[in-house]
């Protein structure tokens, strides 16, 4: 049976922090507030996790998981090269509604899914979503959400979705955003963005002018 913690309160928000971070431990879900929707996590570095992840959503390998990490300085660990765009959007946009798709690093022990050597990397911005990267490093993170329905704004909305293939529910209460993140691509001569989400190609534009849309 799932546990939920209320992390509005002290008690309650270590409390759901230690059980959230020995969940991931132990190769199992975690569903954690963002600053624009729920998400549904697991150790980035635990493929059978990851798979399960998946599973829950009922998403296919060919649509991977991103992943969350909780400070720029875990990009040197993950990916293989880091265009200064890509270090302008992070010191403009993070933490922030902004994913980067970047190539990782070739050594890299993980599975995501069918990523083609990529990796979609963002760092949020909502206390308890980093409280919990810092305990348990990169997750993989995708929102809490059954494939085709909605993203959730609420722990209800996500646990009525995923019921007991998560172990631990941390609730923050509703979320700020209702739209996801913003997928720049930077594995290319120039950036693309991929997905228009909480960010904008306008606002985005005045830091990487050279932005194109597909």
């Amino acid at each position: 049976m799932a546990l939920r913690y209320d992390c509005s309160t002290p008690s309650g928000l270590a409390d759901g922090l230690d059980a959230a971070g020995l969940a991931v431990g132990r190769g199992e879900l975690v569903v954690l507030p963002t600053d624009t929707v729920y998400g549904v996590g697991a150790d980035a570095f635990a493929p059978d996790a990851v798979d399960r992840l998946l599973g829950a959503k009922g998403r296919d390998r060919a649509m991977p998981s991103p992943v969350l990490v909780a400070s720029p300085d875990a990009l040197e660990g993950l990916v293989a090269d880091f265009p200064k765009e890509g270090w302008a959007l992070v010191e403009a946009f993070w933490p922030g509604g902004l994913t980067l798709v970047l190539r990782h690093l070739p050594s890299l022990t993980w599975d995501l899914g069918d990523t083609n050597g990529t990796v979609a990397v963002r760092m949020p911005s909502h206390p308890v979503a980093l409280d919990l990267l810092a305990r348990t490093g990169p997750m993989a993170v995708s929102s809490a959400n059954l494939t085709g329905r909605p993203s959730p704004q609420d722990c209800d909305a996500a646990q009525d979705m995923l019921g007991d293939s998560v172990a631990v529910y941390l609730d923050g209460g509703p979320t700020e955003a209702a739209v996801a993140s913003s997928i720049v691509d930077l594995t290319g001569p120039a950036p693309v963005l991929r997905r228009a989400g909480a960010i904008t190609a306008d606002v985005l534009r005045r830091v990487v002018p050279d932005l194109l849309e597909p």
